[in-house]
């Protein structure tokens, strides 16, 4: 499984260490125990894409938990997010890796007339989008299936997850024999701040010709490119 869905921090580069408090109380659980209870958390940002918990010490209630410190957060340790069965903030539970408090997520009903073409093939006519709009990414453009050429997109094994919108599955385009592997995607269940996509299929801006109220949409450059 990869993990997506992650703009880059336009405040720092891939060497500088940030590090802020968090107000949210946060807790990890393991094999039914909370092994971590802490309402005194920082967010440390270590890479431009998303932070990590650092945890104070004391609130790690089980030594066999694998961690690592920097010097940058004396007295507080990362626990390996791997080794904890589920995590929290407040009630909410957190997947994939703690969000970022700079991060928004915006999924609006639009009646936009979006046309997608691979190839010069046209894959998807709609005019019923709903559009997700997500912090220092392009807008994404999802679609009902019934306004998507279907006979054209076949499954794939791949899946990718996002702490914001849950877990995604594939398709790749067959166009005139040509095959475009994963271009397509959708969350059968997203989570709950992203459930207006539940359904829908979207298409990479970067790699297709989409038409936006008649109008051609420049490719974006993102590392999806």
């Amino acid at each position: 499984m990869q993990v997506t869905g992650d703009g880059v921090s336009p405040s720092m580069d891939d060497t500088e260490v940030r590090v802020e408090p968090n107000p949210r109380w946060v807790r990890g659980i393991v094999d039914g125990r909370t092994v971590i209870d802490s309402r005194d958390t920082k967010f440390v940002w270590t890479h431009p894409y998303y932070p990590a918990w650092y945890i104070p010490v004391g609130d790690v209630g089980d030594a066999t938990l694998p961690v690592s410190e920097l010097p940058e957060v004396p007295g507080h340790v990362k626990v390996d997010w791997d080794a904890v069965d589920h995590w929290f903030e407040e009630d909410v539970e957190v997947f994939i890796h703690p969000r970022d408090p700079y991060k928004r997520i915006d999924s609006l009903p639009s009646s936009r007339h979006v046309r997608v073409r691979i190839d010069g093939v046209l894959v998807a006519d709609s005019q019923r989008p709903t559009i997700l709009y997500e912090t220092l990414l392009p807008a994404r453009y999802y679609l009902p299936m019934s306004d998507v050429r279907l006979e054209l997109l076949t499954p794939t094994e791949t899946s990718t997850a996002c702490p914001y919108k849950g877990w995604a599955h594939y398709w790749t385009a067959d166009i005139d024999g040509v095959d475009h592997v994963d271009i397509a995607w959708g969350y059968r269940t997203p989570l709950p701040e992203s459930e207006a996509v539940a359904g829908l299929v979207c298409f990479y801006n970067e790699k297709v010709d989409l038409e936006i109220d008649g109008e051609a949409i420049a490719r974006p450059s993102t590392k999806f490119s």
